[in-house]
């Protein structure tokens, strides 16, 4: 695809954290709370080193072979991981700054055994599927209980948070019910872990909803298309 000029991706970049900082004085919050991480999806490694010369030290791949690919020309970068993850994929992952999308207990456990193996701790956050849709993977609210229980015996793994995606809705505030569902699971369950885990990050809101979603508490947007184009997240 044709790609956006340095002077063009350096606007709409502050565009996108002029919009951070509005939603953060609209809900009373400091705008240093809230992480930009930046989707490369489908634009070039020199395109990801661009956006990581204007100062985005965040970047995330849907796809680990993806990953795996720009991570070795921008080893710098702290890389995150918002696809899904299958299992024979894990070894070649780790390590990583941040799991998002860990949707099961078996990963879970997959990702232990390989962190222990690999002696590198696995920074992980909890997909929910807040907003019930067939079509999204993810833990129910119900299944939390289990995951607490398993985080009793992980060593290698740390629970830093909570990720979920709202549905592709037309008008944003449509978005707002999943996102402070979100929040209100993390704010009930963050009591139950104990450390290392927590759930001090919520990583939600996308380049269609990111400024509901940090008037709702979001601590991490994962922004691509209004970044890059619609190729993006």
């Amino acid at each position: 695809m044709p790609e956006l000029g340095r002077e063009k991706l350096s606007q709409r970049l502050a565009l996108v954290r002029e919009r951070m900082e509005e939603a953060c004085r609209r809900a009373g919050r400091d705008p240093a709370g809230v992480t930009l991480v930046a989707v490369t999806k489908l634009v070039s490694t020199e395109r990801a080193a661009e956006l990581a010369e204007l100062g985005v030290g965040d970047l995330a791949e849907n796809r680990p072979q993806e990953l795996w690919r720009k991570r070795v020309a921008l080893p710098a970068v702290q890389w995150h991981l918002i696809g899904h993850l299958q299992r024979n994929k894990i070894s070649q992952t780790l390590p990583v700054h941040l799991i998002h999308s860990v949707d099961s207990v078996r990963l879970i456990t997959a990702l232990e055994n390989e962190g222990t193996r690999q002696g590198v701790s696995v920074p992980i956050l909890l997909q929910l599927n807040v907003s019930g849709e067939s079509t999204k993977q993810g833990f129910s609210a119900d299944e939390l209980s289990q995951v607490c229980e398993t985080a009793q015996r992980l060593k290698a793994v740390r629970i830093a948070g909570l990720m979920t995606m709202a549905p592709l809705e037309a008008e944003p505030e449509q978005c707002r019910p999943v996102f402070r569902g979100l929040r209100e699971l993390a704010e009930t369950w963050s009591t139950k872990l104990e450390q290392p885990h927590d759930l001090a990050i919520l990583s939600m809101g996308m380049s269609q909803d990111f400024t509901v979603a940090i008037e709702e508490g979001s601590t991490m947007v994962r922004i691509g298309s209004a970044l890059f184009g619609e190729s993006g997240t």
